[in-house]
């Protein structure tokens, strides 16, 4: 039988990339770092990983897990925010976009809740009708985004709106982080709110202008699955989702919805 204790962990579905092999057979692989999934063990979640597929298939994984987690990777197809190509951008997955962005619609309509990170901010903010920056060295007076330490390490400062979840759940107003992409929010998405930005004004954070149970939209430019072992303090955003979760369940249960965990993932 399984462990209660364990059957109430909620589900966290993570996005992936899809990578041709180049030795052995010649076949695609659904990839994803192994960091996401450590932090998110240890938050208290379980993750689930997702391939590429049809998105008429984002309804069934949006009614069986309990949350989203838009994991980094490729660019996005600049078309997608009515953008001609810049001469530096880079891989584009168009099959990964169409996907992800009807997983984040589907969720959405769920009130399940969302973490983005790296491109996961990216996919939020155009799925709200925002655009990027697609190369952000060709952005006048930005820093250094794309560190050449390469273990993590937060080497970058951002300042937290004070008030939004993240300062709230960091504790903070202000904040290393590490800083690993050459695209970035330009035009914010409608219903969105900046919630971090770097020193030269780069978006860092955005939340869904919403604080209710249904709400719990939060994405970070930086790549908090490559610290969190080593500054505890970037452990927060896998808590945060995971609580979000916990809170929607103990929502569901105020309303007189049902019991326990059931009652708040549609039945399932």
């Amino acid at each position: 039988m399984l462990d209660p204790a364990v059957a109430s962990r909620p589900v966290i579905l993570l996005t992936s990339g899809t990578v041709p092999r180049e030795r052995g057979l010649r076949r695609n692989d659904t990839i994803q770092g192994h960091n996401y999934s450590l932090a998110l063990t240890r938050a208290g979640g379980v993750p689930m990983l997702a391939p590429n597929v049809d998105p008429e298939l984002a309804d069934v994984y949006a009614e069986r897990a309990d949350a989203l987690l838009l994991t980094g990777g490729v660019d996005i197809d600049p078309d997608r925010y009515a953008q001609a190509p810049h001469p530096e951008l880079g891989s584009v997955d168009r099959l990964r976009d169409a996907f992800e962005l009807a997983l984040y619609r589907a969720f959405r309509e769920r009130g399940k809740p969302v973490l983005g990170i790296c491109r996961g901010i990216q996919l939020v903010n155009v799925a709200h009708g925002g655009s990027l920056h697609q190369h952000v060295p060709a952005v006048a007076g930005t820093e250094q985004h794309l560190q050449r330490d390469l273990t993590g390490a937060p080497l970058q400062r951002v300042e937290l709106e004070p008030g939004s979840r993240l300062a709230t759940a960091f504790g903070v107003d202000r904040l290393r982080i590490n800083s690993f992409h050459h695209q970035a929010v330009d035009r914010v998405g409608a219903g969105l709110r900046v919630v971090a930005r770097s020193a030269d004004g780069l978006v860092e954070a955005l939340e869904l202008d919403d604080d209710g149970p249904d709400g719990f939209v939060v994405a970070v430019q930086w790549h908090p699955e490559m610290s969190w072992d080593t500054h505890p303090e970037h452990h927060t955003p896998f808590r945060m989702v995971v609580e979000a979760c916990r809170q929607r369940v103990g929502a569901a249960d105020t309303a007189g919805l049902g019991e326990g965990r059931n009652a708040a993932t549609d039945g399932r």
